[in-house]
Order: structure tokens, then C-alpha cells, then sequence
């Protein structure tokens, strides 16, 4: 019977091109599109008619149909596409280098950084070039941000003892970030806030009215991620310590208890130290000093923050204990345990190289 449709082309390959081909059907790196087109190619070389090609590659015919007409007639060039129509190049890339550079190196004279209508005027480019040269060199000249470097002259020691916690923690222990956030106010908005509608986001008054303040002390346990939380009206050593009689009568007897917390001075009192002399299960680890990063309580703290403070209004102090209390109840009823994941000698290295880096800013700007 004869062959219907239209007559195809012949497609043979050479020994190099099947090669070169099923390199680019197979590599991982290879461009998915690329790939399709390669194997559409090998697969048409077997034989066989554009519909039973496209069904079992899962394309379509006239794709197959594109790609083995490209094939015959260029061959392994002909399955690149075609340049794309418009208007030719007009930014050289030494354009581009000056306007990277002078971002980098120099200010405005009227200002503490570029932006792209002032650099735009300075090197006679459009603004929209100028923004897509700072996004293709990820340079963001209006953002800033802090940082602060720990000093503590046991930094490097203390690094090594909580993370070793947190990755190996000890058996028949239990591991707690401790700490205390301070001072939440109870805040309540003079006008009524305005809900969410389309196209217009909640809005609230600017000016408030405070009816107090709470302190919560926390613990969270790193392994089941459930959280032991205590409200106070102050956050003194005797309140941190009725915290320690909390965590001390919540955790099982049979299991030691280990403490990572910062170096507040209510944690360090004589007070607290004959309480933990009494206590020879409690073992306390402390973070450097500016490095509260280590502490994943901050991290609860922060949700906590988000998710029912930032946004919450309050006329009265017990009231926002309730939130505080109901929100921490919930948590505990499906906790989510936080993982760390970096090693010592990881952070350390990070640290290292980011030193190096502020230390060649620190020169590069005292000598221009």
C-alpha cells in the first residue's frame, strides 16, 4: 500500500552527528529544548512516519515535522534558532562598564547614592537601561543594610558549643533556646482599623495609645519544636528565675537539660547561680555576645512578632497576654521544629570571608 501524506525528507545521519546528538538528547546540562529537538532528530533517523514519532515523544507532529525539514536542510546548525528580529544593539559594553563602575566607586554630588534617573543624567542613558544594567549585576544602590561583628574573645569556642548542640545534641537531654522578649506593648489604634478590600490593603491610623506593657519569657525545645512560655510584668533575675522552676517542673526528671541563652546579666546573678548549684542537671551555654543569630528562640520570636503582635490591637495588657498565650497554645498543638543545618567550621569560614571583604571595603575607602 502506499505511503499517504506528504513524502518526507530522507534524513541519514553521519557517525559524528548521532554523537553529537545523543549528547545533547542525554546531558544533564543541556538546554530542555535542545534536548526534545536531538532525540525528535535520532528518533526520526529510525524511521517511521511524523505522527508515530510525535506520539511516542509526547510533541506534536507539526513539531516533528519542523524539526526534521531544519535538520536536512542545515543539519546540526539548523536546530539553534533563528536570530531574533529588532532593532540592532546601541549600549557597547564599555557603556555598560562605566555606568557599573561609576555605581560601585562613585556618589552624586547631592546625594548618598544613584539612583536611575540621577545616573541617567550623569552617563546620558535612558532610566529604563540603566535599570536593566543594575539587574543584571544585581546592584541595588537604594538598599542598605547592618551588620555588627561579635568581639567576644571566646567567639570561635562558643560557636563550636552551641551548634555542636544543635547537630549532636546528647542523649537522654533535652536542648532549649532560652530567652526573654521584652517590653511588648499593648497598643491600640485611635481610629478603627479599615479591612482589606479588593485593590486596597488593610489601613490603620498611625497614632495609638498605650496601655502597658508584658514580657515573655520562652524556651523552645529544638527537637520537637513545642515551646514553654511564661508572660511577666518585668524581666529581672527573679522572674527568670521562677522561669527556671517552669522549665525545671515541665521537663522530666530523668532527662538533663541543656540551656542556650545570651549573656544578659539577669542569667549570670548569684542568685541564679546558686539555683543552678541546686540543680546539677541544668547546663547553661552561652551565645557570643552579638550573636543572638545563634539563638533559634529568635526565631520564634519573630513569628510571633509577625503573625499576631505587628499587626494585633490591644486595650489592655491582660488581653494581649491572652493573644500571646492562645498563640503559643496553637503552635504547640502541631509544632514546627526548626532545623539548623550549617557546621561550625561552615559558619566560621562564612565569617572569615566575609571579614576579608569588609576589611578590603574598609581600605578601599580610606584610600580613595
Amino acid at each position: 500500500m502506499a505511503q499517504m501524506g506528504r513524502p518526507k525528507a530522507e534524513l541519514v545521519l553521519s557517525t559524528e552527528e548521532r554523537l553529537t546528538l545523543e549528547r545533547l538528547a542525554n546531558r544533564r546540562k543541556s538546554a530542555q529544548a535542545m534536548a526534545m529537538r536531538a532525540r525528535i532528530v535520532l528518533t526520526c533517523a529510525k524511521g517511521g512516519t511524523n505522527r508515530d514519532i510525535a506520539a511516542a515523544l509526547g510533541v506534536g507532529q507539526a513539531m516533528v515535522g519542523k524539526w526534521r525539514r531544519r535538520f536536512v536542510e542545515y543539519r546540526l546548525d539548523g536546530l539553534f534558532d533563528d536570530p531574533r528580529p529588532g532593532a540592532p544593539r546601541t549600549i557597547t559594553d564599555d557603556q555598560v562598564e562605566a555606568v557599573v563602575v561609576k555605581t560601585l566607586e562613585e556618589k552624586p554630588k547631592d546625594a548618598t547614592h544613584w539612583s536611575t534617573r540621577s545616573m541617567a543624567k550623569e552617563v546620558g542613558m535612558s532610566q529604563t537601561t540603566i535599570r536593566r544594567i543594575w539587574h543584571a549585576f544585581a546592584l541595588q544602590p537604594h538598599r542598605a543594610e547592618s551588620f555588627k561583628l561579635s568581639t567576644d574573645p571566646l567567639f570561635i569556642e562558643k560557636v563550636r558549643d552551641v551548634v555542636g548542640l544543635y547537630l549532636d545534641p546528647p542523649e537522654r537531654a533535652v536542648v532549649l533556646c532560652v530567652d526573654e522578649k521584652s517590653q511588648i506593648q499593648a497598643l491600640n489604634r485611635f481610629q478603627p482599623i479599615l479591612p482589606m478590600m479588593p485593590a486596597t490593603p488593610e489601613r490603620r491610623s498611625n497614632d495609638y495609645v498605650r496601655h502597658g506593657t508584658t514580657s515573655l519569657f520562652a524556651a523552645l525545645d529544638m527537637a520537637s519544636g513545642k515551646v514553654i512560655g511564661s508572660l511577666r510584668q518585668h524581666h529581672r533575675a527573679t522572674e527568670f528565675k521562677k522561669f527556671l522552676v517552669q522549665i525545671d517542673t515541665e521537663v522530666p526528671a530523668e532527662l538533663q537539660v541543656h540551656l542556650i541563652l545570651d549573656n544578659y546579666a539577669t542569667h549570670k546573678t548569684p542568685e541564679i547561680r546558686r539555683w543552678l548549684l541546686r540543680h546539677p542537671r541544668f547546663h547553661l551555654h552561652f551565645t557570643p555576645t552579638s550573636g543572638s543569630w545563634l539563638n533559634m528562640v529568635e526565631r520564634f520570636f519573630g513569628e510571633l512578632t509577625m503573625k499576631k503582635i505587628k499587626r494585633g490591637a490591644h486595650t489592655s495588657v491582660k488581653a494581649l497576654e491572652k493573644d500571646i498565650r492562645d498563640w503559643i497554645a496553637h503552635w504547640n498543638e502541631n509544632p514546627r521544629p526548626y532545623v539548623w543545618v550549617k557546621t561550625a567550621d561552615q559558619i566560621l569560614a562564612s565569617l572569615a570571608r566575609y571579614c576579608e571583604r569588609v576589611s578590603a571595603a574598609a581600605i578601599h575607602a580610606s584610600e580613595a
